[in-house]
């Protein structure tokens, strides 16, 4: 069994709402466990890399709970790209 590890320090959100960040962590959570759970990325052969930052851009959030969550889905994605196989 592999075993993959992500950490993540810091996320930088400009106007965000503090009280959707746990629908924006559940979102990331949900996300990058398909990703990183998915035969097709092709991450289980991804050599261990460490990436001090990865700058996203602008990423556009609808109000709310299920805005936060998308949001967090998005960040995951961009992860997902962020590692190379």
């Amino acid at each position: 069994m592999s075993r993959i590890e992500v950490k993540i320090d810091h996320v930088v959100l400009r106007g965000f709402d503090p009280a959707d960040r746990h629908s924006l962590v559940n979102g990331l959570k949900n996300e990058l466990s398909r990703i990183l759970s998915d035969p097709a990325t092709g991450i289980k052969s991804a050599r261990s890399q460490r990436t001090p930052v990865l700058r996203v851009g602008r990423m556009s959030m609808d109000p709310g709970l299920t805005g936060a969550r998308n949001l967090g889905g998005g960040i995951a994605k961009a992860i997902g790209k962020g590692i190379k196989p």
